[in-house]
């Protein structure tokens, strides 16, 4: 496996039913990390999705949607008996989505247990960029999130960007505090911060926007982006760059996947050398994209986004 690529994403892809809860279910696929994947590949990023699926129909058929996204596909290992998660998402008369999971023995949470993780967390090591999330960290034990802690060591201190969403879903994790404990431990090495305010209020009681871009600059962030849902983001850097940046306007359909829209958007600009209030803008039209149409990823016929 001697895959070197721009972008490592890690996390889990799962099967997504989206539409009426008793009428014809739409199925696709999601994830955050993956939705973050496939935006920037349909953006023009080298990118690479290090997950584990099984071995069965439906694992072939998301390898291949995926590969056709633009994804490689070298870093998805495979479960011998284990198959992918699956999750449904329902939508109320405003576009708020809420999610019912069945991921409990999804092929991914047995990732670090596969003999080829080596090979993969080695190759990941090497690319000039990481994006992981708080959801990717609640898959794994302790051991296994020191394991991704030392990846992304490596990858900043060669210089490379590793960026993190916090992105907390209180039922993946055993209680509150387990949560920030793994976020404060993996916290140092992440390069960009992307949290979103209702995320940092519910573990950490932040108040203002400026409250979470200081906290994470002072855990060793060099630039933070803070999503504040439909009133748009806030921008601080360590260097002092400062500043709040509207949402784009958006025909809300489905919610599902607009931080996951933003993140790719804003890594995507900053990659190509535009300024973090540029990105963030660039962010918001992608996230306006994505939430209106259902599920986490459009398809492609959607409009493009301006990046």
């Amino acid at each position: 496996m001697e895959l070197v690529t721009r972008l490592v994403c890690i996390g889990e892809g799962m099967l997504e039913i989206s539409g009426p809860l008793m009428g014809a279910a739409r199925f696709g696929y999601g994830g955050d990390a993956l939705n973050t994947a496939i935006h920037l590949a349909r953006l023009g990023e080298d990118v690479a999705f290090l997950t584990a699926l099984g071995c069965d129909p439906l694992s072939h058929s998301l390898r291949a949607a995926w590969s056709a996204e633009g994804l490689k596909l070298d870093l998805i290992l495979t479960h011998p008996s284990r198959q992918p998660g699956l999750y449904a998402i329902h939508v109320d008369d405003d576009g708020e989505r809420r999610f019912q999971y069945w991921r409990a023995h999804s092929a991914a949470r047995e990732l670090f247990a596969l003999p080829e993780i080596d090979a993969a967390l080695e190759n990941a090591a090497r690319a000039h960029g990481l994006f992981l999330t708080g959801i990717t960290l609640s898959l794994f034990d302790a051991g296994a999130r020191a394991r991704l802690a030392g990846i992304a060591a490596a990858v900043r201190v060669r210089g490379g960007l590793v960026a993190f969403d916090p992105n907390h879903r209180p039922a993946l994790w055993e209680g509150a505090d387990v949560a920030r404990a793994a976020i404060e431990a993996f916290a140092p090495h992440v390069s960009l911060a992307l949290p979103t305010l209702d995320d940092e209020e519910r573990l950490w009681g932040a108040r203002t926007p400026e409250d979470v871009a200081r906290r994470w600059i002072g855990w060793g962030a060099d630039e933070v982006a803070v999503k504040l849902g439909a009133r748009g983001s806030f921008v601080r850097t360590r260097d002092g760059e400062v500043g709040f940046v509207a949402a784009s306007p958006a025909d809300v359909v489905d919610t599902t996947g607009a931080g996951d829209g933003f993140n790719a958007g804003y890594l995507s600009a900053r990659l190509a050398g535009l300024a973090p209030l540029a990105a963030a803008a660039r962010g918001h039209a992608l996230a306006a994209v994505v939430v209106a149409a259902p599920g986490a990823i459009p398809s492609r016929r959607a409009p493009d986004c301006g990046a």
